[in-house]
């Protein structure tokens, strides 16, 4: 497969980084790009001095091979290390750990309720889960930890396999909203999500925790070292804390920018103008979204 080595990411000037639109990997806020993993990415990209280039996967399923052909040099989408993945790409040292949780929606009237009322209704340990009906990705972490705990606790569990397109968050809002059962998700986006939907249980760990790690090309190995090293250092840094509460701990800023019509996962505005920069940058042949950002 086509390797990427620095030399051409040098020589083009930019790193090109294939990423998820989600509210921790990447999405946009008020015409600002934003997440966690994007943040990392631009002090990656500005410590080798090269512009970044972000690319947002359409599918999931189809990730690993876009980067085995040469359309990235590295994906940064909230990937789960797992030996099957490792035999196809290179990880970085992990960005983060985090255990695998079940979602689940609280049942009706749950605010009167005491915890132990609560959770006579809730799936509270991995033998519960036995005949239950859970929407996951096929090529997902969660797909293979649901197949292994099958085999622990010897019994069958509904796996309901979703396109490559359907985002883990797309699945918690159809878990809060009461048109799916249960889905998985990594721990980190969770309790993320859960300042939007406050009826979700994210409480009931499904897995230990698991290395949240970039991934290059088998054959970028120069790429890799530089990449691990970088990690290393940055993981000391208050610079990392700093971001890292901003997207995983500052819930009450996530709950604001939910809420708002300028973030991307739902409503998708710049301005309170865009109708207006719309019909104009026509005449100048500009992207709108571009002429809004500047303005």
């Amino acid at each position: 497969s086509p390797s990427i080595n620095l030399a051409e990411i040098f020589k083009r000037g930019k790193l090109i980084a294939l990423t998820d639109n989600s509210s921790t990997s990447y999405f946009v806020y008020k015409g600002e790009p934003m997440g966690f993993e994007y943040e990392m990415l631009k002090a990656f990209a500005d410590n080798l001095g090269v512009e970044l280039e972000v690319k947002v996967a359409k599918n999931m399923n189809t990730i690993i091979e876009q980067l085995n052909s040469g359309e990235a040099d590295i994906i940064a989408a909230n990937l789960t290390v797992t030996s099957e993945r490792a035999e196809l790409i290179a990880f970085t040292e992990p960005l983060l750990l985090t255990p695998q949780v079940l979602i689940q929606k609280k049942p009706d009237g749950w605010r009167e309720m005491t915890t132990d009322e609560m959770n006579k209704y809730l799936v509270t340990s991995t033998v519960d889960l036995i005949g239950k009906k859970i929407h996951v990705r096929k090529k997902s972490s969660f797909f293979s930890r649901l197949k292994n705990i099958e085999e622990e606790i010897g019994g069958q569990i509904l796996i309901v396999e979703v396109p490559g397109e359907t985002e883990t968050e797309e699945l918690i809002e159809m878990v809060a909203k009461g048109e799916i059962p249960f889905t998985i998700a990594d721990q980190n986006v969770a309790l993320i999500n859960q300042t939007y939907y406050s009826n979700i249980d994210v409480k009931t760990e499904i897995s230990f925790p698991q290395k949240i790690s970039w991934a290059v090309n088998k054959n970028s190995g120069e790429l890799l070292a530089v990449l691990n090293s970088w990690i290393n250092k940055k993981k000391k840094t208050s610079d990392y804390f700093a971001i890292y509460r901003k997207y995983f701990k500052s819930r009450k800023d996530a709950g604001v920018r939910n809420e708002s019509e300028y973030f991307s996962l739902k409503g998708g505005k710049i301005s309170a103008y865009d109708d207006l920069i719309k019909q104009f940058s026509q005449r100048i042949d500009w992207d709108w979204r571009l002429l809004a950002s500047m303005i």
